[in-house]
């Protein structure tokens, strides 16, 4: 059919008044997931096929994302030809003008391609604020996206010693939090990469004072369910020195989620999904995500 074409879209958006990436059932449309409104876009274009979207990474309620993923197909009336990739961006991002959700990009890719299941990696990013010992002290433009701390310092080495042993391959049932999905998915993960840089305020050059920002970097293939938000709670902890390093190994070693200290993971609104990744080999026009 030539009027009908799989698409991959990037999309980032604000998860504060958002109940996570994916969609909600219907009992629970008080508070919509960033899914429902792509979809509500979707369907505004007036395609032939029943809109189903699928999504690359879920995230939880409150969590922001820079660059989100899905894919789906759609087929236009009347033979019409696919919508052109920037079309398909304006006319989405023309339906979603109310809501804290863009679009950033479109690709078209084969009809066997999968957002979920092709992407090679998923990358986090965890910011955190010191010296703010409450939220009404932030810029506006960074209330709500960042974790604010009343410490002035973290001790960044140990949080760096700790981090490191993390990256790998390991059994990360103690950074698990309980869900519905427990028993179905293995909680053997290998974590390519956790860093521990110096940040930035959103708007450093234009506000008051000075804020000193870090942000915690998770890259691997896939995620436990809130596994990036107990990690990161951990290496706080390790950095106010509430946690030692040997107990943050013990913490791993154990492979028991009632073994994470109770108290320290960090909130939602400090994470993004920073990016997916794909290789450029299962896509169509060039498209190099990786």
């Amino acid at each position: 059919m030539h009027n009908w074409a799989r698409y991959l879209i990037l999309f980032q958006y604000m998860g504060t008044k958002y109940n996570g990436a994916v969609k909600v059932p219907p009992h629970q449309l008080h508070k919509k997931g960033v899914q429902d409104h792509l979809e509500d876009a979707i369907r505004r274009l007036r395609p032939v096929n029943p809109v189903s979207l699928s999504v690359s990474s879920r995230t939880d309620t409150g969590v922001h994302a820079l660059s989100n993923s899905a894919h789906f197909d759609l087929q236009r009336k009347n033979d019409k030809p696919p919508f052109s990739e920037d079309i398909l961006v304006q006319a989405l991002n023309f339906h979603l003008r109310t809501e804290q959700i863009r679009v950033t990009r479109a690709y078209r890719v084969p009809d066997n391609f999968h957002a979920r299941f092709r992407a090679q990696s998923r990358t986090y990013v965890y910011r955190i604020a010191l010296g703010i010992p409450h939220q009404s002290l932030l810029p506006l433009t960074d209330y709500e996206l960042c974790w604010n701390l009343h410490n002035t310092e973290l001790d960044v080495g140990a949080m760096r010693e700790a981090a490191a042993l993390l990256v790998g391959v390991h059994d990360f049932s103690s950074f698990r939090a309980v869900n519905s999905d427990i028993s179905f998915k293995s909680p053997v993960k290998t974590l390519d990469v956790v860093s521990i840089q110096p940040g930035s305020s959103f708007v450093q050059t234009h506000f008051h004072r000075e804020i000193a920002f870090w942000e915690l970097t998770f890259t691997s293939r896939s995620f436990l369910y809130k596994q990036v938000r107990r990690m990161t709670g951990a290496l706080v902890a390790v950095g106010q020195g509430r946690l030692s390093v040997p107990q943050l190994k013990e913490v791993l070693e154990a492979r028991d989620s009632l073994a994470y200290p109770q108290g320290i993971i960090a909130p939602a609104h400090g994470l993004f999904l920073a990016r997916v990744d794909y290789k450029e080999t299962g896509l169509h026009y060039g498209l190099r995500l990786l």
